[in-house]
């Protein structure tokens, strides 16, 4: 390969969006070059959904082992082997690597460089390989799908202290004795909890007045009740003051609204927020415009203001998830590959639906109450607890609440919220109905089978008032 070679697309990044990309366009007969810093698969496999969640099922056996008599099961003492949990996420994370990686390599005119890219000209860039090696790559098209990282906020003394971020957490090989998380958003609680589960005393302190901001305040209050029913210290409207050492502990020092208070823990876990990976891209080189944040600013067609230039993933902002990352490339699929001459596919409008994965899950698809509200959209709401679906209270998982929004006038579905058992999949249901466009009056008629979680829908839009 010489050492300047024009393409007619380079990819930088091999994410959700960027890696799929690649092997698209050259398929199409563009001749590709994939760039990748790190590691093939970006977040979601590496970092992201793929290990976590993996760390989750572990930790739920451990859950459930400990229940074994409420279920009339006896069972001895439960103990974590937190070597073996490591273990297996990490096989799971090597074996998706590794089988993105032989989609990439085997795909004919797709050139995996391993390196870092830094832009030159609009449409020019200078990849560092990490061989040490240098080269100078121009392109047609140029797709930026770097992802995001944990950010870490402006605490007095943070940067003095040993601190955890969702990334190097996953590498603990011991069960930490107290875990301090700092953030009372999807990541920390995902974590929090998980941690409690494997035997952690755990404190999420949360510097607003409910749990993950973005959902009903009922919603929120149901979640910091169910995670200090699992022993869980909670604290809302507390502001962190200073980080600081002491022998072998961390110490936050916290204002509550009873006043200072110094939390000591043997770990600490820093969840609050992520920032985007653009900072050694040398946008202004290229003349690519970027938001607060340094998030790049993209149209609805996820273009940059650079023609020929696109931006895929958590480094545009939004919402920051894998599916979402997927359908941009779908998106970018749509209008460079598929229908060219007519490139109308976009975000606008798109349906933005997502899990935590909590016990029990929170699913999410479309408006919820504060938001319609805050739209003046006129809604009618359906809401019920879990413990009134049988199949919930015959697996003896029966908290949570489930709600739903409809338009009164054309009966069509706007939005659900399911804390539930298995909330994400009896979320992704509603989601189906509502891209049919399914009336609510034909799920709440609908014969499903009994005793399923998709039957408690029947009770659930009964409910609309």
């Amino acid at each position: 390969m010489a050492m300047e070679t024009h393409y007619d697309a380079i990819v930088i990044g091999s994410g959700q969006a960027g890696g799929p990309l690649s092997t698209a366009l050259a398929q199409a007969g563009q001749h590709t070059a994939l760039i990748e810093r790190v590691h093939v698969g970006g977040c979601c496999i590496n970092e992201g959904c793929t290990p976590t969640k993996t760390m989750v099922a572990s930790a739920r056996v451990a859950y459930l082992a400990r229940r074994g008599s409420d279920y009339g099961v006896q069972t001895g003492p439960v103990s974590i082997n937190m070597a073996k949990v490591r273990e297996r996420k990490r096989a799971i994370v090597n074996s998706f690597r590794g089988g993105s990686e032989k989609r990439i390599t085997e795909t004919k005119g797709v050139d995996l460089l391993m390196g870092e890219a830094t832009f030159t000209a609009a449409k020019a860039v200078e990849v560092r390989l990490l061989t040490g090696e240098t080269l100078q790559l121009t392109a047609d098209k140029i797709f930026i799908n770097t992802g995001a990282r944990p950010s870490a906020p402006s605490v007095p003394g943070l940067l003095d202290v040993p601190v955890l971020n969702s990334t190097t957490i996953m590498e603990l090989d011991t069960v930490p004795r107290h875990l301090i998380v700092l953030g009372g958003g999807y990541i920390g609680l995902e974590f929090g909890q998980m941690f409690r589960r494997f035997g952690s005393d755990v404190t999420v302190v949360n510097r607003g007045g409910q749990l993950l901001g973005r959902e009903d305040p009922d919603i929120a209050e149901e979640v910091a009740k169910i995670l200090r029913e699992d022993g869980i210290e909670v604290l809302l409207d507390t502001s962190t003051i200073k980080a600081a050492q002491a022998g072998d502990v961390v110490e936050l020092t916290v204002r509550t609204a009873e006043g200072e208070r110094t939390l000591t823990g043997s770990h600490l876990l820093v969840a609050a927020g992520r920032s985007p990976n653009t900072e050694w891209l040398n946008l202004d080189v290229a003349g690519i415009e970027t938001e607060k944040g340094g998030f790049i600013k993209v149209n609805e067609k996820l273009e940059t203001n650079v023609a020929g230039v696109w931006a895929l993933g958590d480094v545009k902002g939004g919402p920051a998830f894998t599916h979402i990352s997927y359908d941009d490339f779908r998106i970018i699929r749509t209008n460079l590959i598929e229908t060219p001459d007519n490139p109308t596919a976009s975000i606008h409008a798109r349906l933005v639906p997502y899990t935590v994965f909590i016990d029990p899950q929170l699913g999410r698809i479309g408006l919820n109450e504060t938001e319609a509200k805050e739209q003046k959209v006129n809604y009618k709401l359906a809401k019920m607890p879990m413990n009134y679906v049988a199949r919930a209270l015959e697996l003896d998982e029966a908290r949570g609440l489930m709600k739903v929004l409809v338009d009164p006038d054309t009966k069509q579905i706007l939005g659900a919220t399911i804390l539930g058992i298995e909330g994400g999949e009896v979320m992704a249901m509603l989601q189906i109905a509502m891209m049919g466009k399914l009336p609510y009056p034909t799920l709440q008629n609908a014969v499903f089978a009994h005793p399923t979680l998709a039957e408690s829908l029947n009770n659930l839009f009964g409910n609309i008032s």
